[in-house]
């Protein structure tokens, strides 16, 4: 999360072109939306499977970092691919994620939502609850999108979970009891899906890596360069690591 936030500041001074960022994590990790409370979560059990905890920048609800591909596309508000209010720019990204996936032979939409419905806005778990042009294969959420607007720029970032349980996640979340726990297990499987779930084959990390670069450069008309944090970059994500995201507010 520091380094997505020491581009978009790089991005924002003129020091670095627009960025696709493609990581994943290690180990897993509970991301939390920057305004999601923390009771949400049990922290005893996260300790106890090992995994750590983050705030992220944006918005949105919990997720949990496993065995997927993280995207992050920081730029400046003026660059064109960028430009427009929240929706228009989310739904031109979400154009290029959707050819990604088709790349990976996967039958995907993008479609406006009018809105959470029947109070899942409340719940803890992103993949539960619907967003403006996020990706669903047959009906079922793929891909968790989250995008934040600042003087810098934007930035917008989600997750493709490629296989594994995704009810693992309510292993590490607070509810009154466990068969409110289950529930939510069952409402996450009826409503997200695994690439791998959805395909009927494994995709690794590098195949979807691969597809996304291609598809970015296809629908948005870039040519890609590799590239690495530079010196400046390396030391502001360090930074911003020590005093904001090792840190976790209580309310």
């Amino acid at each position: 999360m520091a380094v997505d936030e020491a581009l978009l500041e790089s991005a924002g001074r003129g020091d670095a072109l627009p960025t696709l960022r493609l990581y994943d994590w290690q180990p897993a990790c509970l991301s939390l939306g920057y305004a999601q409370p923390l009771s949400d979560v049990d922290e005893g059990r996260l300790a106890k499977r090992g995994w750590e905890m983050v705030r992220r920048p944006t918005g949105g609800r919990a997720i949990l970092h496993v065995d997927e591909l993280t995207y992050s596309v920081t730029g400046p508000a003026h660059e064109p691919r960028l430009a427009g209010d929240i929706l228009t720019s989310y739904q031109r990204l979400s154009g290029a994620i959707l050819h990604a996936l088709e790349l990976l032979g996967l039958a995907v939409r993008a479609e406006p939502q009018a809105g959470a419905a029947n109070g899942t806005t409340l719940q803890p778990v992103c993949f539960e609850v619907p967003g403006h042009y996020e990706i669903t294969f047959g009906g079922r959420k793929l891909v968790g999108s989250a995008q934040a607007r600042r003087k810098e720029g934007v930035l917008q970032h989600g997750t493709l979970p490629l296989h594994g349980d995704l009810t693992r996640i309510t292993d590490a979340l607070a509810f009154e009891s466990e068969a409110d726990r289950a529930a939510a297990a069952g409402r996450l499987l009826a409503r997200a899906i695994t690439v791998e779930a959805a395909l009927g084959r494994n995709v690794s990390w590098q195949e979807a890596a691969a597809a996304f670069g291609a598809a970015f450069s296809d629908r948005l008309n870039l040519t890609l360069q590799p590239g690495q944090l530079t010196a400046a970059e390396r030391a502001r994500a360090e930074e911003l690591t020590a005093t904001r995201y090792a840190q976790l507010e209580r309310g």
